[in-house]
């Protein structure tokens, strides 16, 4: 028998090596090696992420060879359009719509609505062209039952119950569809390797064997992945390189609506944003999540501000809140959900360096309306606002709007997009701005009064 050849590759980085050792030398992570085998060393098949797949028992040919070299310009855009996939906020998340020849990675916790979103995509396109739901994890009457209850449209969409890889490219190309999912790779195997389905060789060799067959087909694969207790991806690391598009839909079990967030994409935009309602008849769209995320009390309250963050492409009012109270601890706790806990810490130092505003001895609480994670820096002024109004029990006016970065030295740093910015709260009624200096509009805009500050001290005075 040919020797058997092993690998052990680091799952938060993606670097192989031939031995194990407990550190990895790229990353600097600690006992993230796990082994992989790879197969035999001769006479294996074995479609890794260079060779090429076999289908229906003969290998395919490479698509890549010297006689099929093209010049650059000479490439022809035309050959493959995007297409809508029935959805404008996935579309938006994606780039534009569904690229032939991609291979997307949908991961999300369990609950949050994959499945669903998949399967009423996938209902969508198959009245216009040719559809393959491959299913590991549910039965085919199960996946039936939710379509039924949807009430989507069943008769065009082909359906799959299988974990074999190959047998899921055989089919693939008995059926040649244009899109293809595969619910999920964890559950997928190949015969060529004897570790259990789930494991990082399986899963790394399934997603190269079927993204392979896609990238020559021209065909868009779509595979669900799950999610670690830490919200990311699991299996290795790898898995992130070898697809086009990894995106993340996000929301607790008891929230209403998910967020669908792109976290690569090389065909749009990063970090772009869709949203979605879970209701009885599946996931449907949000077309103005501002307008979900002011939902606010009907009496107003101290601790309470409304900012602008910029969200891929487009602007979103969300309203984040703050409260301050007398800590009854030594150590007074900092906790901030849906902001980065160190940059709250950092913004209270600026406060008492630059504000005169000392909240040692207090407890801070941070809190973004909504479930949304705010991960840019516009949110700094909104953020110290917000706490100085919770401190001294001062209501912010609800017609006004701020946005800005704050800097160590208590300056105020202008934001990208700081025109769109303030039109977006212009249409939503808001009457006045709180913005820095260099985001402040060259024209008038209509029904709102525009404060342009330069240092924290202005933007605290602005609000007497």
């Amino acid at each position: 028998m040919a020797k058997q050849k092993t690998a052990f590759v680091c799952n938060d980085c993606g670097s192989d090596y031939v031995k194990w050792q407990g550190q990895c030398s790229d990353c600097g992570a600690w006992n993230t090696l796990t082994e992989i085998k790879l197969g035999p060393q001769k006479g294996s098949g074995r479609a890794g992420a260079g060779a090429s797949p076999q289908v229906g028992g003969k290998r395919a040919g490479f698509a890549g060879t010297l006689d099929s070299a093209r010049v650059l310009q000479d490439i022809d855009l035309a050959d493959s359009p995007r297409f809508s996939s029935g959805a404008e906020e996935f579309d938006r998340v994606l780039g534009g719509g569904l690229v032939p020849g991609s291979g997307i990675l949908l991961g999300g916790n369990p609950g949050a609505g994959k499945s669903t979103l998949l399967l009423q995509t996938m209902c969508h396109l198959a009245r216009t062209m040719e559809a393959l739901y491959v299913t590991g994890e549910e039965s085919l009457q199960q996946v039936a039952m939710r379509a039924r209850r949807l009430q989507l449209p069943t008769d065009k969409l082909q359906l799959m119950s299988e974990t074999n890889v190959e047998a899921i490219v055989a089919a693939a190309e008995a059926l040649k569809p244009k899109v293809l999912v595969v619910d999920s790779i964890q559950v997928v195997h190949t015969e060529e390797i004897t570790s259990a389905p789930g494991s990082v060789s399986q899963v790394r060799e399934c997603a190269a064997y079927l993204i392979r067959y896609a990238k020559q087909t021209g065909m868009v694969l779509l595979l669900v992945g799950h999610v670690t207790k830490d919200g990311s991806l699991a299996g290795p690391k790898v898995l992130e390189h070898m697809i086009d598009c990894s995106i993340l839909l996000e929301g607790s079990d008891d929230a209403r609506f998910r967020t669908l967030r792109g976290q690569k994409n090389r065909f749009g935009t990063v970090n772009e944003l869709g949203i979605f309602a879970m209701t009885e008849q599946g996931m449907r769209e949000v077309k103005n999540p501002s307008a979900i995320f002011l939902d606010r009390a009907s009496e107003p309250a101290s601790g309470s501000a409304v900012m602008v963050v910029w969200e891929g492409t487009r602007p979103l009012l969300v309203e984040i809140q703050a409260l301050v109270d007398d800590s009854q601890l030594g150590n007074p706790r900092r906790v901030a959900v849906g902001l980065e806990q160190n940059r709250l810490a950092m913004l209270l130092a600026v406060l008492h360096r630059h504000g005169g505003l000392q909240v040692g001895d207090q407890d801070v609480f941070a809190n973004v309306v909504g479930g949304v994670k705010v991960l840019e820096t516009s949110a700094d002024l909104a953020l110290l606002l917000a706490i100085v109004s919770s401190y001294r029990d001062k209501i912010l006016p609800r017609e006004l709007v701020m946005f800005g970065e704050v800097g160590l030295s208590g300056e105020i740093r202008p934001v990208p997009n700081g025109q769109e910015r303030l039109l977006e709260a212009a249409k939503h009624g808001f009457k006045r701005a709180i913005v820095p200096k260099g985001n402040a509009p060259k024209g008038k805009i209509r029904g709102m009064q525009v404060t342009a500050v330069s240092k924290l001290s202005e933007a605290l005075d602005a609000l007497e």
